[in-house]
């Protein structure tokens, strides 16, 4: 149990248009690209950094 991380399920609901190059890097980081598209991934400090970032673009929901 002390060794299980946790999955989210990312969706991008907004677009990258008219946002700064660096918040469509990281979308496309994410392994994002069109809205309503979603990804499901581990929750890193990294990933948490990233979603953190393009926070205004993504709805974020924790899998059990």
């Amino acid at each position: 149990m002390a060794n299980e991380s946790k999955k989210v399920k990312i969706t991008q609901v907004k677009s990258v248009i008219g946002t700064i190059q660096s918040h469509r890097a990281t979308i496309k980081s994410l392994g994002l690209g069109k809205r309503n598209q979603s990804v499901e991934r581990e929750l890193t400090p990294s990933v948490a950094g990233m979603i953190r970032q393009v926070a205004f673009l993504l709805k974020v929901e924790e899998i059990k």
